[in-house]
């Protein structure tokens, strides 16, 4: 596991966009996993100034994303779907056909199994961007899945609930399950990127460098892999410093 240091938020993007743009730009049919939520939305947003200046293209792009909530309709002003075309697929050139991500409104189970049999028909991913959870959550992987898991569905956690309440009119309207990508699919990626920012994930980001590897920690399962590269700020790094000193 790599970690690179970076100064702020900002500079967390504009790190996590570089190497994202280096892959792009040199791989072939490269399939991208993606995340929602905070702490990507910076990365996105240099992407998409790369676009806009240096024209980067994402026809040869495929993308999939990590979770979606279940019972919200892919126009919902908050699914994921909506988030990821407001913040990166409306501002690049990657086809359409190409942008993969869990029906929340289909059946189910069948969705798992054919959400990872489509990862699996284009090779697997690539690169994968992932954040983390305060509880160490990955995707939507709560604490104490399997790491073996496949695509599944998830019953989300009450602080993940919590966490994801402010973009809901009230608690009544924050899902309560979503369908995630599990920890098995996301360690069958080649290349992992996980962005960690702010003081609120200092406790996530320490227990991870602590290396102790547990299901009641999903994050942990990441040592599992062998190309892991961890950029994290200052502040999500601050009980590292503290404790070190």
């Amino acid at each position: 596991m790599k970690l690179i240091q970076v100064e702020d938020y900002q500079d967390m993007g504009k790190k996590a966009a570089e190497i994202i743009l280096d892959r792009v730009r040199n791989t072939e049919n490269i399939v991208l996993g993606l995340a929602t939520g905070g702490t990507p939305i910076s990365t996105y947003e240099n992407i998409v100034q790369d676009h806009q200046t240096n024209g980067t293209s994402y026809q040869h792009v495929t993308s999939f994303n990590l979770d979606e909530y279940i019972g919200v309709r892919p126009d919902h002003p908050n699914s994921y779907h909506t988030f990821m075309y407001k913040h990166l697929f409306h501002h690049i050139n990657i086809p359409q056909e190409k942008i993969f991500l869990p029906n929340g409104m289909a059946e189910q189970q069948q969705e798992c199994r054919d959400y990872e049999q489509r990862i699996c028909e284009h090779g697997g991913i690539d690169l994968q961007v992932l954040g983390i959870g305060e509880n160490g959550h990955i995707g939507f992987n709560e604490p104490g899945t399997a790491f073996d898991s496949t695509t599944h569905v998830v019953d989300l956690a009450e602080s993940t609930r919590q966490a994801n309440a402010r973009f809901f009119e009230s608690m009544e309207d924050v899902p309560k399950q979503a369908i995630t990508m599990g920890i098995g699919s996301i360690l069958r990626s080649k290349e992992i990127l996980l962005l960690i920012a702010g003081e609120a994930k200092s406790k996530a980001l320490a227990k991870l460098l602590d290396k102790q590897v547990d299901e009641q920690f999903p994050a942990s399962a990441l040592h599992h892999h062998a190309n892991v590269t961890v950029i994290a700020d200052k502040a999500a790094l601050q009980t590292q410093m503290s404790t070190h000193h």
